[in-house]
């Protein structure tokens, strides 16, 4: 089996998390982890660098990791190099995470519009200023980053922010095959991914973009000789889909198709884990009601009934609604494929005059710094 090295720190298989915001706190992180049996390097929410050092109140509640959470990933969004060199500092110091991931893929429009972002890349001047106060304030701490290929098909990038992250001591590099433009529709690129694979060889290049199965994780690798898998959409509603790719790349065991009974009792544990992890339980299981759909994806529940899983505000009710339905369902055929976003093709929003000059190292907005999806 692949080994993925981070350091010091060895992940086998070689599979990540990836950050999503609003998702990938530290219950979804819980439950990821039980079911790939703790194996696998399982990353934080974005944390705006700025709101880090200020020590805002919610930023400090998401960065809280569990006793059993070996090692402590963090991932880091920021467009000022001092501020992110600030943050670094803050994170080795305090001793607030094992390993910093940096994140430089976000494609949403109120960040691009700033020039952060996917878009910030296309500084490359700035990216290197970024990557190198990283690194020179994470101490014995790696660092990683993740970013997509580019703007658009006209303005790629990420062969140039490769060649630059190595050069600056970037422990290992994720590409989401995908150009912001892009946003989440189309077909990822894994030629892409294979091409900075062999742009950048001295350090580990991640995949990332519509890996929905096991089997797609190690097509991926197949066919692009990448060095580990980043797994985003393909487990919104299924968690399971880790202990999916532990048994895939060690050759054990079949992989999970869980009946509506078997997936009932996840939600509920989801539901749960928010709210002791907010401290209040209607909060939790109303955070929970994003992933309502996700979980139900494929079954035959009706229309009117996830409307009412939709509204719940109580772990008895959602409890109540969920012993309603016919938990004897199988999984539901094709229930495997894509979830999430799939947004299509769209103009990327930049600052005024941004594509003149690839090497300007100007300022970004402070207004880039938003709380918003890790792309």
């Amino acid at each position: 089996m692949t080994l993925l090295q981070i350091g010091p720190h060895a992940v086998q298989p070689p599979v990540v998390l990836a950050p999503m915001a609003g998702i990938t706190n530290a219950p979804f992180r819980t439950l990821c982890r039980e079911f790939s049996g703790g194996k696998g390097l399982f990353v934080s929410e974005m944390i705006t660098t700025r709101a880090l050092v200020e020590r805002n109140e919610k930023t400090m509640q998401l960065i809280h990791f569990d006793e059993t959470e070996k090692p402590r990933s963090i991932q880091l969004y920021g467009v000022d190099p001092d501020t992110v060199g600030k943050a670094a500092r803050m994170i080795a110091e305090e001793d607030l995470a094992d390993h910093i991931d940096l994140n430089f893929g976000c494609p949403v429009p109120k960040v691009t519009r700033k020039g952060g972002g996917s878009a910030l890349p296309y500084k490359r001047n700035l990216l290197r200023s970024i990557l190198q106060e990283a690194v020179a304030n994470a101490g014995a701490l790696p660092v990683t980053m993740k970013m997509r290929k580019g703007i658009d098909d006209d303005h790629l990038t990420y062969l140039d922010a490769g060649r630059i992250a190595a050069e600056e001591g970037i422990t290992a590099i994720a590409l989401h095959g995908r150009t912001a433009a892009q946003h989440y529709g189309g077909t990822a690129d894994w030629d892409a991914i294979a091409r900075l694979k062999e742009h950048v060889p001295e350090i580990p290049v991640l995949g990332n973009g519509d890996i929905w199965s096991a089997e797609d994780a190690k097509r991926m690798m197949r066919e692009t000789g990448c060095d580990g898998v980043v797994v985003g959409r393909g487990c919104l509603g299924r968690p399971w889909l880790f202990g999916d790719l532990v048994a895939a790349f060690e050759g054990t065991g079949t992989y999970a198709q869980p009946t509506f009974k078997e997936v009932a009792a996840v939600m509920l544990r989801h539901a749960t884990l928010l709210g002791e992890w907010i401290g209040d339980e209607a909060r939790g299981v109303i955070d929970f009601r994003k992933h309502v759909a996700w979980y139900t994806k494929g079954f035959s529940i009706g229309s009117e009934m996830r409307r009412g899983l939709a509204v719940t505000s109580s772990l008895d009710e959602l409890d109540a609604l969920l012993s309603e339905l016919d938990l004897d369902q199988p999984w539901p055929v094709g229930a495997d494929g894509p979830r999430g976003r799939t947004s299509g093709r769209n103009r990327v929003v930049l600052p005024d005059g941004w594509l003149d000059d690839p090497y300007d190292c100007a300022g970004v907005d402070a207004g880039a710094e938003l709380d918003t999806s890790g792309g």
